[in-house]
Protein backbone atom coordinates (compact mmCIF):
# COMPACT_ATOMS: atom_id res chain seq x y z
CA UNK A 1 0.00 0.00 0.00
CA UNK A 2 1.11 3.57 -0.64
CA UNK A 3 2.62 5.45 2.32
CA UNK A 4 0.05 7.51 4.24
CA UNK A 5 2.80 9.35 6.14
CA UNK A 6 6.57 9.85 6.07
CA UNK A 7 7.02 8.58 9.62
CA UNK A 8 4.86 6.72 12.12
CA UNK A 9 5.76 7.03 15.82
CA UNK A 10 4.35 4.51 18.29
CA UNK A 11 4.03 6.16 21.70
CA UNK A 12 3.16 9.75 22.64
CA UNK A 13 5.36 10.16 25.70
CA UNK A 14 8.30 12.52 26.08
CA UNK A 15 10.54 10.84 23.48
CA UNK A 16 7.76 10.24 20.96
CA UNK A 17 6.46 13.82 21.07
CA UNK A 18 9.98 15.29 20.80
CA UNK A 19 10.68 13.07 17.79
CA UNK A 20 7.34 14.06 16.22
CA UNK A 21 7.80 17.81 16.53
CA UNK A 22 11.42 17.58 15.30
CA UNK A 23 10.45 15.53 12.24
CA UNK A 24 7.39 17.71 11.63
CA UNK A 25 9.52 20.87 11.65
CA UNK A 26 11.55 19.33 8.84
CA UNK A 27 8.39 19.22 6.73
CA UNK A 28 7.67 15.50 7.14
CA UNK A 29 4.16 14.08 7.43
CA UNK A 30 4.14 12.61 10.94
CA UNK A 31 1.62 10.31 12.60
CA UNK A 32 1.82 9.55 16.33
CA UNK A 33 -0.11 6.54 17.64
CA UNK A 34 -0.89 6.35 21.38
CA UNK A 35 -2.91 3.52 22.97
CA UNK A 36 -3.79 5.55 26.09
CA UNK A 37 -6.59 8.13 26.24
CA UNK A 38 -4.18 11.07 26.44
CA UNK A 39 -0.56 11.88 25.66
CA UNK A 40 2.35 12.40 28.04
CA UNK A 41 0.92 10.64 31.10
CA UNK A 42 4.32 10.18 32.77
CA UNK A 43 5.18 13.82 32.07
CA UNK A 44 1.98 14.86 33.84
CA UNK A 45 2.69 12.84 37.00
CA UNK A 46 6.42 13.56 37.17
CA UNK A 47 7.87 15.67 39.95
CA UNK A 48 4.64 15.65 41.93
CA UNK A 49 2.83 17.31 39.01
CA UNK A 50 5.57 19.89 38.46
CA UNK A 51 7.67 17.84 35.99
CA UNK A 52 11.41 17.66 36.64
CA UNK A 53 11.94 18.23 32.91
CA UNK A 54 15.75 18.19 32.74
CA UNK A 55 18.95 18.44 34.73
CA UNK A 56 21.48 21.16 33.89
CA UNK A 57 24.35 18.77 34.66
CA UNK A 58 23.16 15.85 32.51
CA UNK A 59 26.04 13.95 30.95
CA UNK A 60 26.96 10.37 30.02
CA UNK A 61 28.14 9.61 33.59
CA UNK A 62 24.53 9.96 34.81
CA UNK A 63 23.27 6.98 32.78
CA UNK A 64 23.33 3.20 33.14
CA UNK A 65 23.69 1.06 30.02
CA UNK A 66 25.50 -2.10 28.92
CA UNK A 67 27.34 0.31 26.60
CA UNK A 68 28.08 3.48 28.62
CA UNK A 69 29.32 5.28 25.48
CA UNK A 70 26.09 4.86 23.48
CA UNK A 71 24.27 7.88 24.95
CA UNK A 72 27.12 10.35 24.32
CA UNK A 73 26.29 11.37 20.75
CA UNK A 74 22.59 12.16 21.26
CA UNK A 75 23.19 13.92 24.60
CA UNK A 76 25.90 16.10 23.03
CA UNK A 77 23.69 17.16 20.14
CA UNK A 78 20.59 18.03 22.15
CA UNK A 79 21.57 19.43 25.53
CA UNK A 80 19.65 20.64 28.61
CA UNK A 81 20.29 24.20 27.33
CA UNK A 82 18.44 23.35 24.09
CA UNK A 83 15.36 22.16 25.99
CA UNK A 84 15.51 25.11 28.41
CA UNK A 85 15.51 27.44 25.39
CA UNK A 86 12.28 25.77 24.18
CA UNK A 87 10.71 26.08 27.65
CA UNK A 88 11.64 29.77 27.85
CA UNK A 89 10.33 30.44 24.35
CA UNK A 90 6.94 29.15 25.56
CA UNK A 91 7.25 31.40 28.63
CA UNK A 92 7.00 28.51 31.10
CA UNK A 93 8.25 29.61 34.52
CA UNK A 94 10.64 27.15 36.17
CA UNK A 95 13.06 26.86 39.09
CA UNK A 96 16.06 24.81 40.15
CA UNK A 97 15.25 22.66 43.15
CA UNK A 98 18.60 21.02 43.96
CA UNK A 99 21.54 19.45 42.15
CA UNK A 100 20.61 20.97 38.77
CA UNK A 101 17.03 19.65 38.81
CA UNK A 102 14.66 21.97 36.93
CA UNK A 103 10.92 21.96 37.71
CA UNK A 104 7.92 23.91 36.40
CA UNK A 105 6.74 26.61 38.82
CA UNK A 106 3.10 25.87 38.05
CA UNK A 107 2.28 22.54 36.42
CA UNK A 108 3.66 19.73 34.28
CA UNK A 109 0.59 20.28 32.06
CA UNK A 110 2.48 23.25 30.59
CA UNK A 111 5.25 20.96 29.29
CA UNK A 112 2.70 18.69 27.61
CA UNK A 113 0.90 21.73 26.16
CA UNK A 114 4.23 23.07 24.85
CA UNK A 115 5.01 19.78 23.09
CA UNK A 116 1.49 19.57 21.65
CA UNK A 117 1.61 23.19 20.48
CA UNK A 118 4.92 22.50 18.73
CA UNK A 119 3.45 19.35 17.15
CA UNK A 120 0.37 21.26 15.99
CA UNK A 121 2.49 24.01 14.43
CA UNK A 122 4.43 21.29 12.59
CA UNK A 123 1.17 19.64 11.38
CA UNK A 124 1.78 16.42 13.34
CA UNK A 125 -1.23 14.09 13.47
CA UNK A 126 -1.81 12.40 16.85
CA UNK A 127 -4.23 9.49 17.32
CA UNK A 128 -5.02 8.61 20.96
CA UNK A 129 -6.86 5.47 22.15
CA UNK A 130 -5.36 3.83 19.09
CA UNK A 131 -4.17 0.28 19.69
CA UNK A 132 -1.56 -1.30 17.44
CA UNK A 133 -2.67 -4.71 16.22
CA UNK A 134 0.13 -5.65 13.84
CA UNK A 135 3.34 -4.20 12.43
CA UNK A 136 4.86 -5.52 9.20
CA UNK A 137 7.90 -4.61 7.16
CA UNK A 138 6.79 -4.10 3.56
CA UNK A 139 8.45 -2.82 0.42
CA UNK A 140 9.27 0.80 1.03
CA UNK A 141 8.81 0.73 4.80
CA UNK A 142 6.24 -0.40 7.35
CA UNK A 143 2.56 -1.22 7.51
CA UNK A 144 0.86 -0.65 10.87
CA UNK A 145 -2.60 -2.09 11.47
CA UNK A 146 -4.40 -0.27 14.30
CA UNK A 147 -7.83 0.03 15.86
CA UNK A 148 -8.19 3.24 13.80
CA UNK A 149 -7.23 1.67 10.47
CA UNK A 150 -4.10 0.76 8.54
CA UNK A 151 -1.23 3.23 8.08
CA UNK A 152 2.02 2.98 6.15
CA UNK A 153 5.28 4.91 6.18
CA UNK A 154 8.92 4.46 5.15
CA UNK A 155 10.04 5.13 8.76
CA UNK A 156 8.76 3.67 12.03
CA UNK A 157 9.85 4.99 15.45
CA UNK A 158 9.23 2.88 18.58
CA UNK A 159 8.80 5.18 21.61
CA UNK A 160 6.69 2.90 23.77
CA UNK A 161 8.54 3.34 27.08
CA UNK A 162 9.32 0.60 29.58
CA UNK A 163 7.43 -1.53 32.08
CA UNK A 164 7.34 0.94 34.96
CA UNK A 165 3.99 2.08 36.39
CA UNK A 166 1.66 -0.34 34.54
CA UNK A 167 -1.34 1.48 36.06
CA UNK A 168 -0.55 4.27 33.56
CA UNK A 169 -0.63 1.89 30.63
CA UNK A 170 2.98 0.69 30.48
CA UNK A 171 3.46 -2.57 28.56
CA UNK A 172 6.28 -4.59 27.04
CA UNK A 173 5.04 -3.94 23.51
CA UNK A 174 8.20 -2.12 22.43
CA UNK A 175 10.34 -5.09 23.44
CA UNK A 176 8.06 -7.42 21.44
CA UNK A 177 8.49 -5.20 18.36
CA UNK A 178 12.26 -5.16 18.85
CA UNK A 179 12.40 -8.96 18.99
CA UNK A 180 10.08 -9.23 15.99
CA UNK A 181 12.64 -7.31 13.93
CA UNK A 182 15.64 -9.29 15.19
CA UNK A 183 16.85 -7.05 17.99
CA UNK A 184 18.24 -8.38 21.25
CA UNK A 185 16.48 -7.15 24.38
CA UNK A 186 18.56 -7.07 27.54
CA UNK A 187 16.94 -8.28 30.79
CA UNK A 188 14.71 -5.63 32.35
CA UNK A 189 14.18 -4.72 35.99
CA UNK A 190 12.71 -1.90 38.03
CA UNK A 191 14.91 1.17 38.55
CA UNK A 192 14.58 4.26 40.76
CA UNK A 193 12.37 2.20 43.03
CA UNK A 194 11.81 1.83 46.80
CA UNK A 195 13.53 -1.14 48.46
CA UNK A 196 11.65 -3.62 50.64
CA UNK A 197 12.81 -5.14 53.92
CA UNK A 198 11.64 -8.40 55.44
CA UNK A 199 11.79 -10.32 58.70
CA UNK A 200 13.58 -8.71 61.61
CA UNK A 201 14.96 -5.92 59.41
CA UNK A 202 11.45 -4.75 58.63
CA UNK A 203 10.21 -5.28 62.19
CA UNK A 204 12.98 -3.09 63.62
CA UNK A 205 12.13 -0.14 61.38
CA UNK A 206 8.49 -0.25 60.26
CA UNK A 207 7.10 1.74 63.21
CA UNK A 208 9.49 4.57 62.19
CA UNK A 209 7.60 4.96 58.90
CA UNK A 210 7.78 8.57 57.74
CA UNK A 211 11.15 9.32 59.35
CA UNK A 212 13.66 10.87 56.90
CA UNK A 213 17.39 10.39 57.54
CA UNK A 214 20.24 12.10 55.65
CA UNK A 215 22.56 9.33 54.42
CA UNK A 216 25.11 8.36 51.82
CA UNK A 217 23.94 5.08 50.27
CA UNK A 218 26.69 2.89 48.83
CA UNK A 219 26.56 -0.20 46.61
CA UNK A 220 29.75 -1.35 44.90
CA UNK A 221 31.58 1.71 43.60
CA UNK A 222 28.44 3.85 43.44
CA UNK A 223 27.36 6.26 46.18
CA UNK A 224 24.56 8.84 46.52
CA UNK A 225 24.17 11.39 49.30
CA UNK A 226 20.60 12.49 50.01
CA UNK A 227 17.67 11.51 52.23
CA UNK A 228 16.41 8.03 53.05
CA UNK A 229 12.73 7.75 53.96
CA UNK A 230 11.63 4.84 56.13
CA UNK A 231 8.34 3.29 54.91
CA UNK A 232 5.96 0.61 56.23
CA UNK A 233 7.49 -1.93 53.86
CA UNK A 234 11.11 -0.77 53.66
CA UNK A 235 13.00 2.33 52.59
CA UNK A 236 12.58 5.00 49.93
CA UNK A 237 13.66 8.63 49.44
CA UNK A 238 16.10 10.05 46.86
CA UNK A 239 19.26 8.31 48.15
CA UNK A 240 17.54 4.92 48.09
CA UNK A 241 15.84 5.43 44.71
CA UNK A 242 19.21 6.39 43.20
CA UNK A 243 21.12 3.42 44.60
CA UNK A 244 18.27 1.00 43.71
CA UNK A 245 19.28 1.16 40.05
CA UNK A 246 22.69 -0.24 40.98
CA UNK A 247 21.54 -2.72 43.65
CA UNK A 248 20.44 -6.26 42.93
CA UNK A 249 19.22 -8.90 45.39
CA UNK A 250 22.11 -10.17 47.49
CA UNK A 251 24.31 -7.11 46.91
CA UNK A 252 25.93 -5.48 49.93
CA UNK A 253 24.23 -2.17 50.66
CA UNK A 254 25.74 0.25 53.19
CA UNK A 255 24.62 3.59 54.58
CA UNK A 256 26.88 6.30 56.00
CA UNK A 257 24.64 7.80 58.70
CA UNK A 258 26.92 10.82 59.23
CA UNK A 259 27.60 11.78 55.59
CA UNK A 260 30.38 14.30 55.17
CA UNK A 261 31.73 13.73 58.67
CA UNK A 262 34.41 11.49 60.13
CA UNK A 263 32.37 9.40 62.59
CA UNK A 264 35.26 8.70 64.95
CA UNK A 265 36.32 12.36 65.12
CA UNK A 266 32.72 13.33 65.83
CA UNK A 267 32.39 10.75 68.62
CA UNK A 268 35.63 11.86 70.31
CA UNK A 269 34.54 15.47 70.10
CA UNK A 270 31.14 14.64 71.68
CA UNK A 271 32.85 12.61 74.39
CA UNK A 272 35.12 15.55 75.28
CA UNK A 273 32.28 18.10 75.26
CA UNK A 274 29.50 16.05 76.88
CA UNK A 275 31.06 13.26 78.99
CA UNK A 276 27.96 12.79 81.18
CA UNK A 277 25.43 12.68 78.32
CA UNK A 278 24.02 9.31 77.26
CA UNK A 279 25.09 8.22 73.80
CA UNK A 280 21.52 8.04 72.50
CA UNK A 281 20.97 11.67 73.54
CA UNK A 282 24.13 12.72 71.74
CA UNK A 283 23.17 10.71 68.64
CA UNK A 284 19.68 12.28 68.66
CA UNK A 285 21.32 15.64 68.00
CA UNK A 286 22.88 14.30 64.78
CA UNK A 287 20.05 12.06 63.56
CA UNK A 288 16.24 12.06 63.85
CA UNK A 289 15.54 11.25 67.50
CA UNK A 290 13.39 8.13 66.99
CA UNK A 291 15.89 6.67 64.54
CA UNK A 292 18.83 7.41 66.85
CA UNK A 293 17.06 5.73 69.74
CA UNK A 294 16.27 2.65 67.63
CA UNK A 295 19.94 2.40 66.61
CA UNK A 296 20.85 2.39 70.30
CA UNK A 297 18.24 -0.27 71.08
CA UNK A 298 19.33 -2.69 68.34
CA UNK A 299 22.70 -1.90 66.78
CA UNK A 300 24.68 0.27 69.18
CA UNK A 301 25.41 0.34 72.94
CA UNK A 302 23.95 3.12 75.09
CA UNK A 303 25.67 4.55 78.17
CA UNK A 304 27.24 7.86 79.27
CA UNK A 305 29.86 9.03 76.78
CA UNK A 306 32.69 8.95 79.34
CA UNK A 307 32.26 5.18 79.76
CA UNK A 308 33.41 4.35 76.20
CA UNK A 309 37.07 3.57 75.56
CA UNK A 310 38.72 4.20 72.20
CA UNK A 311 38.26 0.68 70.73
CA UNK A 312 34.54 0.90 71.59
CA UNK A 313 34.28 4.33 69.93
CA UNK A 314 35.96 2.85 66.85
CA UNK A 315 33.38 0.05 66.74
CA UNK A 316 30.51 2.56 66.99
CA UNK A 317 32.12 4.76 64.32
CA UNK A 318 32.41 1.76 61.99
CA UNK A 319 28.66 1.09 62.30
CA UNK A 320 27.69 4.76 61.80
CA UNK A 321 29.93 5.07 58.72
CA UNK A 322 28.86 1.78 57.15
CA UNK A 323 25.50 0.68 58.52
CA UNK A 324 24.37 -2.49 56.74
CA UNK A 325 20.90 -2.33 55.20
CA UNK A 326 19.69 -5.80 54.24
CA UNK A 327 17.07 -5.26 51.54
CA UNK A 328 14.98 -8.22 50.42
CA UNK A 329 13.83 -6.78 47.08
CA UNK A 330 12.17 -3.78 45.45
CA UNK A 331 8.61 -2.53 45.17
CA UNK A 332 8.84 -3.53 41.49
CA UNK A 333 7.46 -1.90 38.36
CA UNK A 334 4.33 -0.79 40.23
CA UNK A 335 6.14 2.21 41.71
CA UNK A 336 9.41 2.24 39.73
CA UNK A 337 10.12 5.48 37.92
CA UNK A 338 12.08 3.77 35.14
CA UNK A 339 12.89 0.41 33.58
CA UNK A 340 16.52 -0.73 33.45
CA UNK A 341 17.63 -2.78 30.45
CA UNK A 342 15.70 -2.91 27.20
CA UNK A 343 16.60 -2.84 23.51
CA UNK A 344 20.30 -3.66 23.16
CA UNK A 345 22.19 -0.59 21.95
CA UNK A 346 24.58 -2.80 19.93
CA UNK A 347 21.81 -3.05 17.34
CA UNK A 348 21.29 0.73 17.05
CA UNK A 349 23.17 3.69 15.62
CA UNK A 350 24.15 6.02 18.48
CA UNK A 351 23.86 9.11 16.27
CA UNK A 352 20.44 8.40 14.71
CA UNK A 353 18.83 5.70 16.93
CA UNK A 354 18.15 3.69 13.75
CA UNK A 355 18.25 -0.08 13.70
CA UNK A 356 21.40 -1.64 12.26
CA UNK A 357 19.25 -4.57 11.09
CA UNK A 358 16.19 -2.91 9.55
CA UNK A 359 16.54 0.40 7.66
CA UNK A 360 13.91 2.96 8.67
CA UNK A 361 13.23 1.41 12.09
CA UNK A 362 14.13 3.52 15.15
CA UNK A 363 14.02 3.02 18.94
CA UNK A 364 14.07 5.98 21.36
CA UNK A 365 13.54 6.84 25.02
CA UNK A 366 13.03 4.37 27.84
CA UNK A 367 12.54 1.32 25.61
CA UNK A 368 16.29 1.49 24.86
CA UNK A 369 18.92 0.18 27.32
CA UNK A 370 19.80 3.67 28.60
CA UNK A 371 18.55 4.62 32.08
CA UNK A 372 19.20 7.91 33.84
CA UNK A 373 19.59 8.83 37.48
CA UNK A 374 16.76 10.43 39.46
CA UNK A 375 16.51 14.18 38.87
CA UNK A 376 15.51 15.00 35.28
CA UNK A 377 18.08 12.80 33.54
CA UNK A 378 15.54 10.40 32.01
CA UNK A 379 13.59 13.24 30.46
CA UNK A 380 16.82 14.63 29.00
CA UNK A 381 17.48 11.22 27.41
CA UNK A 382 13.93 11.25 26.01
CA UNK A 383 14.43 14.72 24.49
CA UNK A 384 17.91 13.91 23.15
CA UNK A 385 17.11 10.49 21.67
CA UNK A 386 13.80 11.78 20.28
CA UNK A 387 15.56 14.72 18.67
CA UNK A 388 18.27 12.45 17.18
CA UNK A 389 15.68 10.21 15.54
CA UNK A 390 13.54 13.18 14.50
CA UNK A 391 16.50 14.62 12.59
CA UNK A 392 17.27 11.26 10.94
CA UNK A 393 13.91 9.83 9.84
Amino acid sequence: MAPTHDVIIVGAGAAGLMCALTAGQRGLRVLVIEHANKVGKKILMSGGGRCNFTNTGAGPANYLSANPHFCKSALARYTPADFIELVERHRIAYHEKELGQLFCDVSSKLIVKMLLDECQAAHVRIETQCGVERVQAVDGGFRVATSHGVFAAPSLVVATGGLSIPSMGATGFGYELARQFGHAVLPTRAGLVPLTLSGKHQERLQDLSGVAVPVEARCGKQAFRNFMLITHRGVSGPAILQISSYWQAGDDLRLDLLPGQDALDWLKQQQAQRPAAEFRTVLSDALPRRFAQRLCEVWLPNRPMRQFNEPQLREIAAVLASWPLVASGTEGYRTAEVTLGGVDTDGLSSSTMMSRHVPGLFFIGEVVDVTGWLGGYNFQWAWASGHAAGMAV
